[in-house]
């Protein structure tokens, strides 16, 4: 019989090396395939009630944002939390859907609590006016009985008494109002000690910034240790650090990096930034020749320091029949946000906006009060808003550009602007008009945001922009600011305060009844009082280069790329308007006769070459 040899069993050949490269891929695949397993994770595996994916399915969204996939499990496990990341990387949903979550009633019975169970603390009205109706929009697709609430600090007591009578289960506000409703008595410390559930600081980089220090230290003492905190913002500082000593208790800090696993971004890269050098005086100029030969996509946000400046660049484009409105604290709330739905629908394509966090005018505000009292009521200044912020948290819709006519004073006021295009991880454009003055300032922008890989800056020189093209249009620039001066600047700015007030007042109680009629109010009126002259609506085309011509062209093939070639404006009563006006369709041979009986439905509307007209009897 033959021996099998035990000791020695046979073993498998070595593997060779293009087998072992292949191993390594395989086990490189199926570790990027985990990852991409977890990256790609459901609201569903997130954890969120089934009713809040459907609302969001409805809203049309199906998968969350990096943040959120980082947050939302946070939040409603209980833990404190910090998240920072650049705008428009879905921060408002990574603390709402959770925070709804959990004060979503758990039975039918009746509520025992004397105080409202959430708190969203944010730093200016159009932001509360925001978020309060993206929760709203939330409850109603839920179909939850759940009661929101929105208080800003210039309510009457009684307002703020009904508001807060029941009470409601979610408090959307800033932190002067909640003051002023814990000064009157309409919130008392004990009951929100006792019912305090979650509380919410968005943007809290600009809470302390804006002046609500001392608001937020009066609350301090009456969130109840147990309180779960929430703080959101954009940008680290040390105003956030003081927050989250104040208010927070061991939270779990959360950066964009460390949720999509990559290089942190000040500023999203599907942002395009440049800059162009030129003199103050040559600014109206260089936006001039931006916008008449259509080197920027629309729409887009435009930033001055001052609102004298918002008015006199608006005064400038009525000259060569630019259509524009303009957002500033002086304007009513209602106004506002008016204002802010009709660019977000698309009915104008150019919005100047002042950013009073840089404005002087804005100080005077906070710091003279005293000084603005004494004044008599006849040449005392427009009151400003000071819970009024555009820069940071609003969401524009579809805004493609972001002009910067004057330069913020700080590297975040910079971020802050850039940061109204390109969200939700859209393209979009900045480009910042910088004058010898605001070199050094740009400088400290340019060292803040570092460079890219390759060690180029970040923010490039505009191209497109040739100086042939500029010098073009300097004659006529100049010649029309000249006529833009102080006194017309300063009517035109009161009449436009004036014409706000009236339908933000007036109109109020007949909108509320009729809201359709509020799509009839126009933000973007002529204030000038001569009417534009005709040649200067056009540029000649002897006036351009070939560069200019070719970047206008790619700029427009861009646009009708997008989507967005045509307007969003209202042209149904247009179109009618100009059928109605043209003599070779409103032109008749005939006399005009009474309509008879026996008439034809449409006869005598026009000439009619395809058909044999009646004879007209002699007379």
């Amino acid at each position: 019989m033959a021996k099998t040899n035990k000791q020695n069993p046979p073993q498998d050949p070595e593997p060779t090396a293009e087998e072992e490269k292949r191993q390594v891929q395989r086990n490189g695949e199926e570790e990027e395939e985990e990852e991409e397993e977890e990256e790609e994770k459901t609201f569903e595996e997130l954890g969120l009630d089934h009713r809040l994916i459907r609302a969001l399915l409805k809203k049309g969204v199906d998968k969350p944002f990096p943040i959120q996939r980082v947050a939302i499990p946070l939040v409603l496990q209980g833990k404190d939390v910090v998240a920072q990341a650049r705008t428009g990387t879905g921060k408002t949903f990574a603390y709402l859907l959770p925070l709804l979550q959990k004060l979503f009633p758990l039975d039918s019975g009746s509520k025992s609590q004397l105080a409202p169970g959430g708190f969203i603390l944010v730093p200016s009205r159009e932001l509360c006016q925001q978020v309060y109706k993206e929760a709203v929009s939330l409850v109603e697709l839920c179909r939850v009985q759940l009661k929101i609430v929105q208080l800003t600090s210039g309510m009457p007591a009684t307002d703020l008494r009904a508001a807060l009578a029941g009470p409601p289960d979610l408090l959307v506000t800033t932190p002067k109002c909640i003051r002023d409703c814990l000064s009157a008595g309409l919130l008392q410390p004990a009951s929100i000690s006792e019912s305090l559930k979650i509380l919410v600081l968005d943007e809290a980089d600009l809470l302390l910034q804006f002046g609500f220090g001392d608001d937020l230290k009066a609350l301090s003492p009456a969130i109840p240790r147990r309180c779960q905190c929430l703080l959101m913002s954009a940008t680290s500082s040390s105003d956030v650090d003081q927050l989250k000593k104040l208010i927070l208790h061991n939270p779990f800090v959360l950066t964009l990096s460390e949720a999509e696993d990559v290089k942190d971004e000040i500023i999203s890269k599907n942002v395009q930034q440049f800059w162009i050098p030129c003199k103050t005086s040559d600014k109206l100029l260089y936006v001039l020749a931006l916008i008449k030969l259509e080197l920027v996509l629309k729409k887009v946000l435009i930033f001055t320091n001052t609102i004298d400046a918002g008015f006199r660049l608006k005064l400038f484009f009525e000259k060569f029949g630019i259509r524009s409105a303009i957002l500033n604290a002086e304007l009513p709330q209602n106004s506002r946000l008016h204002i802010l739905e009709e660019f977000n629908a698309g009915l104008f394509d150019y919005l100047i906006t002042t950013d009073d966090n840089q404005t002087k005018e804005k100080e005077q505000a906070i710091g003279d009060k005293d000084v603005d009292s004494r004044k008599s009521r006849k040449g005392a200044k427009p009151k400003i808003d000071s819970e009024f912020g555009v820069v940071r948290g609003i969401d524009f819709k579809n805004v493609h550009t972001v002009i910067n006519f004057d330069m913020p004073s700080s590297a975040s006021g910079y971020v802050h602007r850039i940061g109204r295009t390109g969200r939700a991880y859209s393209a979009g454009a900045s480009v910042s008009l910088v004058s010898p003055d605001e070199t050094e300032n740009f400088e400290e922008i340019k060292s803040f945001l570092g460079e890219e890989d390759n060690g180029t800056n970040i923010i490039m020189p505009f191209s497109l922009l040739t100086k042939d093209a500029v010098e073009s249009l300097r004659y006529r620039a100049e010649d029309v600011a000249r006529s833009v001066t102080r006194i017309a600047v300063r009517e035109s700015r009161a009449q436009d305060l004036r014409n706000e007030i009236l339908n933000s007042e007036k109109l109020k109680a007949h909108f509320e009844v009729n809201p359709r009629d509020l799509d009839l109010l126009k933000h973007d009126k002529v204030l000038s009082k001569d009417p534009p002259t005709p040649h200067l609506r056009d540029v000649p085309d002897y006036l351009l280069d070939q560069k200019t011509r070719d970047a206008s062209k790619m700029v427009k093939l861009t646009r009708a790329a997008m989507g967005d070639d045509k307007s969003g404006r209202r042209q149904g009563a247009k179109k009618r308007y100009r059928k109605s006006r043209d003599p070779l369709k409103s032109f008749s041979a005939e006399a005009p006769k009474r309509v008879g009986k026996d008439r034809m439905k449409g006869e005598g509307k026009g000439l009619d070459f395809t058909r044999k007209s009646k004879k007209q009897k002699p007379v």
